[in-house]
């Protein structure tokens, strides 16, 4: 609901939907994490207002049959427009975007006919490290429902049931992700004393073996906000604070995090504490001080760090919202330099994103290329799909960049998405067809064959026999 709280693009009917408020027939939706929603709205119900009638909480979207002129707002394009056209549909998201910070957004209103209005209120304001303390103190189960035993349970419990929530909100804002319109950009945390309870507790529980698996949250190393305005002035409105390359005013520093890591690591009976939600390597370069970098390294890596640089071309990495592949190119070197000082084997995992809007087949090739010359054999691939309420699903949609209303290519016929990700994960048998006719569309024929370079062979390869006895993939009784 908080992602279909205007009009949206909905990927599985391919329409431009409007707003869920009125499809689920429901008299209020709350946005984002929702604490203080939660409490006002209940305090209100409490005073005996009608539901109708609350319709001054920050956090909330409402439906109205006349708009109240005396409160600042923007009207955005109507939904019979967004409908019909796709850049009124990039216009509006554009406004909404420019108006996801709590201390500087305007009320939006959305007509769907003369005498139907929904309306968003502005967003709920940052907890405070006290409240951010108390919600996270409340008593959480920590583990699945009673309900799902029968059903064997949920297997992802067991690689978030021992990890520690130390932050919301994220600076990052890559254009494929809808955390800038859920918890916004301004970092909220909870207090060392707040985290360190829960993992003490952490440490009596049953199953727990000594091992926090992650001390994070969207972006594990953002521990404050970007600068000291956004506290008081909010997000700048037209400047990200990492992208194209990282604000002058933005305050690159781990030094709160990598205490927070050493007091953990001093916890009895913790023998390890990972981090495996993502980082922001570029801001990680930004701090002038390396002291979490190096202490990442030695202390809090399980064997591969994952990170998330999503392509190599600077074209669609711009599209992404993400740095240029130079940037990566520069953690990549020190991530290794740092290995090979502390005589330890780690890997580098890199996430990469396939069929992202900006990517033809050339830049995937360039993107199987450079897996190649890396010696990299991906086993998963993220195939882009369009969320709600993601820039990179408005480029999806109307083909146009909401930032610039420059025009997008964009990849949506099936065959050439199977096309990109295949490339990807050229070494893999099943996918020769598939990567050969990319290559000949691309124009790329030269790297069909047997040199060096080539991603693939001239013939495919052929199916591997199996020996009898391997047929069914088990193991013959030993005498």
């Amino acid at each position: 609901a908080s992602l279909r709280r205007l009009a949206h693009y909905d990927y599985w009917s391919d329409k431009r939907k409007r707003s869920i408020l009125l499809d689920s027939q429901a008299d209020l939706l709350i946005y984002g994490m929702g604490e203080r929603a939660v409490v006002q709205i209940a305090d209100a119900l409490n005073d005996g207002m009608d539901v109708q009638d609350i319709t001054y909480i920050d956090g909330t979207v409402y439906k109205t049959r006349a708009v109240d002129d005396s409160v600042p707002s923007i009207v955005l394009p109507s939904y019979p427009e967004i409908q019909k056209n796709a850049r009124a549909y990039a216009e509006s998201f554009a406004v909404q975007y420019r108006n996801t910070d709590p201390f500087c957004a305007k009320r939006l209103i959305e007509p769907y006919s003369e005498h139907e209005f929904v309306v968003q209120n502005p967003p709920q304001k940052p907890l405070s490290q006290k409240e951010m303390d108390h919600v996270y103190g409340l008593p959480y189960c920590r583990t699945y429902h009673p309900s799902y035993k029968k059903l064997g349970g949920i297997p992802a419990i067991r690689e978030i049931e021992f990890s520690l929530t130390s932050c919301r909100g994220c600076f990052g804002a890559c254009s494929f992700c809808a955390l800038t319109f859920h918890q916004g950009r301004i970092i909220q945390t909870r207090s060392h004393a707040s985290i360190l309870q829960e993992a003490e507790a952490m440490t009596h529980a049953p199953g727990f073996k000594g091992y926090i698996h992650d001390v994070g949250g969207p972006t594990a190393n953002f521990r404050h906000p970007a600068c000291e305005k956004q506290l008081s002035k909010g997000a700048c409105g037209g400047r990200q604070c990492l992208y194209p390359t990282p604000c002058k005013n933005m305050n690159a520093d781990h030094s709160d995090y990598v205490a927070l890591l050493r007091k953990l690591r001093k916890l009895p009976g913790v023998k390890k504490v990972f981090v495996r939600s993502g980082i922001r390597f570029d801001y990680l370069l930004a701090d002038k001080k390396d002291t979490f970098f190096r202490e990442l390294v030695q202390y809090h890596i399980s064997g591969q760090l994952k990170v998330a640089p999503e392509h190599v071309s600077d074209a669609v990495l711009a599209r992404m919202g993400k740095p240029k592949n130079a940037v990566y190119n520069q953690f990549v070197e020190k991530y290794f330099a740092l290995n090979r000082q502390y005589g330890m084997n780690q890997y580098l995992v890199p996430y990469l994103m396939s069929s992202h809007p900006g990517s033809t087949l050339k830049e995937a090739v360039e993107l199987a290329e450079y897996i190649r010359d890396m010696g990299y054999n991906p086993e998963q691939v993220q195939d882009f799909y369009p969320t709600p309420s993601t820039l990179s699903t408005v480029m999806y949609c109307t083909g146009l960049d909401p930032r610039t209303m420059e025009r997008v290519y964009v990849p949506t016929d099936p065959h050439e998405k199977a096309m990109q990700r295949a490339l990807i994960q050229y070494r893999d048998p099943k996918n020769y067809a598939l990567v050969r006719e990319a290559l000949v569309k691309a124009h790329r024929e030269d790297l069909i064959g047997s040199g060096a370079k080539c991603l693939i062979r001239s013939a495919p390869p052929r199916p591997v026999r199996k020996k009898p006895g391997q047929a069914s993939g088990k193991r013959k009784p030993s005498k």
